[in-house]
Parts: structure tokens; C-alpha cells; sequence
């Protein structure tokens, strides 16, 4: 049997379970999905979770590979796939489950985005505190497989902290949920804390619970310029040690402004800044007026305040708007090694024909570092290689440098998951024990 014809069978079968207007096989069009350069036999729209489990039944059945797929917006985290068989996208599963303001609690779709959860919340005075970049393409089922977060990290932490339940289908097919939508739910293993952040390789997610918060009435933003970056973490150690809680704490670097904000000025006069979000009365506004003192050089409230917290998660996409070339890493530390790590970064980019940009939750150690390129040729593999490989070891031991997203040919020279030692083992294990027959998502974990 040829290829061409095995792949229109296919595309039969499941334009049997999903309809054929939600069936794609033109090649043409599937290379708008393509994941590192490989394109997707097949892609289809289910509209339920039934449909997702006889799809992947079939895939179990015939072992096919299959990958789902939100908004795709952080689809280039993990190796490059030997093949993707069938991409499931979750673009229609946008049910408003349960949503009661008095109980701050919500249960949407996991193709509902974050713009329309803010929608829905929004009008009822609440937040759900997840700020991703590109907020109309991100959907919850993408942001619990990447485990994303934004500024509001600092303060709400991240969606393990208010993710209270989450419904998906298994690579055999079957479905099933973890957690509830309540809080307060301590029944079982806790199912929903491995698959937030497993990039879809245990299980497909077709819809989850959260809780909300109230919106804050009042807020304002202090934004602080420092020379060098161990002034700026001095600052951020200082509002840490006070009694201040702010919603945002972040750190923006020199280049990395320059990126978010599209400046055509140089580099070179642009300091480093430490942003503070704060939220409460007069009197709480105040005092952190008071307490921050001098180094604040500007404060922004209104209009403004919202233009600067909506662009601040952009770094991580427009970063590849300036540079296609460029590589952009995850780096998780505690607090103490922020400083030194960034620091390495800055040389392994300098030693390495790269501008380092800089942005993240400097108030809980998740920064994403942005490898620039600055020449017309493009660095060499070996050089993104070597500038990864300095951070790295520089790393602590229980800290993590993940590659997000990469030139191609530099992920067949490293693994991107730069993580703890222990790390690999364990998520084989897992991965094994939820997909024996590795369906979902080949090869995203090396394994």
C-alpha cells in the first residue's frame, strides 16, 4: 500500500469519528502545523471528549503517534518527533462547564483561551490569575501541558496552586479526571499535578477546573532603573526582606526591554529594571511608594499600567520576531542563585556570538534567558551548544535550564531538558506507566 493511499485511509477513519470538515490530509495545509519541520499526517478537530477517546483508541489500536495541540503556542518545547501520525487539536472543546462567582470557581473546555476565560471572569469582578503571552491563542489545555505562567506568578503562584481538578483521555482511550471542582478535595493520587507540564505525553486534556480570585480595585506599577544587574537583584532582595506583597515582581533586561517594547534606541542607555505591581488602598499605595523609595523612576497607573503588564509576557514570542535564529531557555532557581546564573549567561552569550536577554519572576526564580543572534550568519549548532552547556554548568544542582525553543539542528546536538538529575528517570518511568505503547506525543522527552 502506498503512503498517499494509507494516509487517506486513515483520514477516513477519522473523518468518521469527527466529520470530514474537521478532517485534514492536504499536505499543503498540515505544514502550517508542522512541529520542528515534520508535518502531521493527519489533523483533526474533535468536538468531545467520546470523540477523543475513539480516536485514540484507533491510535492504540494501530499505534499511531498522536500529538494535541491548544493554540499552538508552545509547540517546539522537546525533541524533534520522529512522526506525528495524528494532531489532535482541542480548538472546539470550549464548553463553559460550571462557573458560580459566588464560590470563585470556574470549569471550561480545554480549548477555551485565556482572553475568553478573562471575558467570562472579568464581568463579574474576578481574575483567573494565569497572564501568558498571547493570551487570545493560549488555551487551557496548551497551558496545563507547558505549565505556563506569567508575571502574576509572584503572587498567585503557579497553575498547580489553583488548578483544583482536571478531566482528559488516556492514550488507550479511556476517560477519566482528577481532582474536582473544589477546593477542598484530598481523595486519591494527585493525577493533576503530573499531567500540569507533562507537554501532552500521559494524556490529552479536555477540560479543567480553577479557582478565582477577586480583582484588585486599585493598582500601580513602580519601575525602578538599575546600571548593572547586581544593583537590580539587591533591589528585588530588599522588597523580598520588607513587608510588601506585590502582584508582580520582574526583571527586565537592558536587551529584553529593547525586545518587548520594539525601541529602535541603542541598547547601550537602557538600564536594567525591576517592575513592582502593587494592589490595595491609598495608604497601601503609599507605603510602597515610601518604602521603594528613590530607585523608582517612574510609576504608571491606568491605561499605561495595563499596556506595560500586557507586554511584559510578550518577550517570549517576540523574541523569535526579532531573531528566528534565536534560542529561548527556562530557568528555574532558587532565589540566592538568580543573580550568578543570569550573570553566566550574560558571558556564555558574549563568548558565543549571542546578546543575552533577560526577562522573569525574579521574585521566585523563573526567568527566561533569550539567546539573540546579532550577526547575518547565524551562530554554528556547536555555539548554541556551547553557550546552553555554560549555563548549565553553572547551574546548582537543583535548579533547571530548559530549552523552549530552538533552531532545529541545535536539538540533535543537545536535550533540552536541562533538568535535575533525578528528572529523566522518573518521567520515563511515568510516561511507561501512562502510555506503554508511547502514543502520545514520541519522542518529546527523548524517550
Amino acid at each position: 500500500m502506498s503512503a498517499t493511499s494509507a494516509t487517506t485511509g486513515l483520514a477516513r477513519e477519522l473523518a468518521a469519528i469527527v466529520g470530514e470538515q474537521y478532517t485534514i490530509e492536504d499536505p499543503a495545509l498540515a505544514a502550517e502545523f508542522a512541529i520542528d519541520e515534520v508535518v502531521p499526517r493527519a489533523i483533526i478537530s474533535p468536538g468531545s471528549a467520546e470523540e477523543i477517546a475513539a480516536i485514540m483508541k484507533l491510535a492504540h489500536a494501530r499505534e499511531l503517534v498522536v500529538v494535541p495541540v491548544g493554540g499552538f503556542t508552545h509547540q517546539f518545547t522537546g525533541a524533534v518527533p520522529s512522526r506525528v501520525d495524528v494532531m489532535v487539536r482541542t480548538n472546539r472543546l470550549k464548553a463553559l462547564e460550571h462557573y458560580d462567582p459566588g464560590d470563585l470557581m470556574i470549569g471550561v473546555g480545554a480549548g477555551t483561551t485565556m482572553a475568553e476565560i478573562d471575558k467570562v471572569c472579568g464581568q463579574h469582578g474576578q481574575i483567573f490569575p494565569l497572564d501568558p503571552a498571547q493570551p487570545d491563542k493560549c488555551t487551557v489545555g496548551g497551558a496545563l501541558a507547558s505549565a505556563v505562567h506569567g508575571p502574576l506568578k509572584h503572587f498567585y503562584g503557579g497553575l498547580r496552586d489553583f488548578c483544583t481538578g482536571v478531566r482528559f483521555v488516556t492514550a488507550d482511550g479511556k476517560i477519566a479526571k482528577a481532582g474536582a471542582r473544589v477546593v477542598k478535595n484530598v481523595a486519591g493520587y494527585d493525577l493533576m499535578k503530573l499531567i500540569i507540564g507533562s507537554h501532552g505525553t500521559i494524556a490529552i486534556v479536555t477540560g479543567a477546573s480553577f479557582k478565582l480570585f477577586p480583582k484588585a480595585r486599585q493598582t500601580r506599577t513602580y519601575i525602578a532603573n538599575f546600571n548593572d544587574l547586581s544593583s537590580a537583584i539587591a533591589f528585588r532582595d530588599r522588597v523580598l526582606a520588607s513587608a510588601l506583597t506585590p502582584l508582580c515582581l520582574e526583571l527586565v533586561s537592558p536587551h529584553a526591554a529593547e525586545i518587548i517594547h520594539g525601541s529602535s534606541h541603542s541598547t547601550e542607555t537602557q538600564p536594567w529594571r525591576v517592575i513592582v505591581r502593587a494592589a490595595g488602598s491609598d495608604a497601601v499605595l503609599a507605603r510602597y511608594r515610601a518604602e521603594l523609595g528613590k530607585d523608582v523612576a517612574r510609576e504608571a497607573g491606568g491605561a499605561e499600567e495595563s499596556e506595560i503588564w500586557k507586554l511584559i509576557p510578550e518577550f517570549t514570542h517576540r523574541l523569535f520576531e526579532v531573531s528566528k535564529n534565536a534560542m529561548l531557555v527556562r530557568v528555574d532557581v532558587a532565589l540566592q542563585d538568580v543573580g550568578p546564573v543570569l550573570a553566566a549567561a550574560e558571558r556564555a552569550a558574549l563568548d558565543n556570538n549571542f546578546v543575552c536577554a533577560v526577562s522573569g519572576r525574579v521574585g521566585v526564580g523563573a526567568m527566561l534567558v533569550g539567546f539573540v543572534t546579532v550577526a547575518v550568519d547565524p551562530p554554528s549548532a556547536m555555539q548554541y551548544v556551547n553557550a546552553i552547556s555554560f549555563v548549565r554548568s553553572s547551574m546548582p544542582r537543583d535548579g533547571s535550564a530548559v530549552i523552549l525553543r530552538c533552531p532545529v539542528e541545535v536539538k540533535r546536538h543537545c536535550t533540552v531538558w536541562g533538568s535535575t538529575p533525578n528528572d529523566p528517570q522518573t518521567m520515563q518511568s511515568l510516561k511507561h506507566a501512562f502510555d506503554a505503547k508511547d502514543i502520545l506525543s514520541r519522542g518529546r522527552f527523548l524517550f
